[in-house]
């Protein structure tokens, strides 16, 4: 039997302590801080004759960085192996990573005696290859520790155990785009039902917005084109086997436009079979 392979990764601060223990309740055997030139050793061990591990997780770090160089070649010789491997890589802003290390009084691993700034910005670039190996990302700036135990186990759970799991987020503009989608769709064409007056205290999931939305003639071609476009994708991707895809949705505010797209886009993917998340991200910010 082969295992599942979960590799848990990203930038100090970002959440991997918490990500392993979601994996842990899950029923993964998680080792932390394990040099990447063993993890061949502990799929061999864990493929075993008699072996009882159907699940293990990796907790890789920059403790390990010497190690860095062998990884990229590791990870194509386990996906040759045809292990079910899915490499997690967790991130967050700069600000939100300070922050977090100023409130638990610790030093960052890279920072030496410079700032802890310093510390993040070497480890983005010394974490750089390992991201671009990443099936998903997940940005941690504006997700508290319950919605990233929620994503993860929905990605890692019996229903993210194989498969395709999509993730549909609308987001504003103004307010950043998300650093962990894949594919970013821009929305504000469409009139902005911000500037009718009665319209304005409403969001995407309320009927007067989405009516609004949806009967603007632009609206339906831009969906049936955009629909198409993922009929040939989705397939595509799961081909390729991958795990995760984050497609995000972008209006100005986010609060009306793009609520209502990432609704409908949702609900054509769902209609396809595809397990299917969505997040409105900024919809009650202002």
């Amino acid at each position: 039997m082969t295992p599942q392979l979960a590799i848990i990764t990203g930038l100090s601060g970002a959440g991997r302590t918490t990500a392993s223990k979601v994996l842990e309740d899950l029923g993964y055997y998680v080792i932390d801080n394990l040099p990447p030139t063993l993890i061949g050793s502990i799929v061999d061990l864990a493929t075993a004759p008699g072996s009882a591990v159907d699940r293990i997780a990796l907790v890789l770090d920059v403790r390990g960085r010497q190690f860095f160089g062998d990884l990229r070649e590791i990870l194509t010789d386990l996906r040759e192996r045809d292990t079910q491997l899915r490499v997690l890589f967790l991130e967050a802003d700069d600000d939100t990573l300070v922050r977090r290390y100023e409130a638990a009084r610790r030093a960052h691993p890279l920072s030496g005696k410079d700032r802890v700034v310093d510390g993040i910005a070497r480890e983005r670039e010394l974490l750089a290859d390992l991201r671009a190996e990443a099936d998903l990302v997940i940005d941690t700036t504006d997700v508290n520790v319950h919605a990233l135990r929620d994503r993860l186990v929905d990605a890692f759970g019996e229903a993210g155990a194989s498969g395709l799991a999509v993730n549909v987020v609308s987001f504003g503009f103004k307010h950043g785009t998300p650093r962990d989608a894949d594919i970013v769709m821009d929305v504000r064409f469409l009139p902005n039902p911000h500037w009718v007056e009665e319209l304005r205290p409403y969001t995407g999931l309320d009927a007067p917005v989405r009516d609004y939305v949806m009967g603007q003639p632009e609206t339906g071609e831009f969906l049936e084109r955009l629909n198409g476009l993922l009929d040939v994708m989705v397939p595509a991707f799961m081909k390729e086997g991958k795990h995760y895809l984050t497609m995000a949705i972008g209006c100005t505010g986010g609060k009306h436009r793009s609520v209502v797209l990432a609704e409908q886009v949702a609900e054509h993917i769902r209609a396809t079979g595809v397990d299917v998340q969505v997040e409105h991200r900024d919809r009650v910010k202002e």
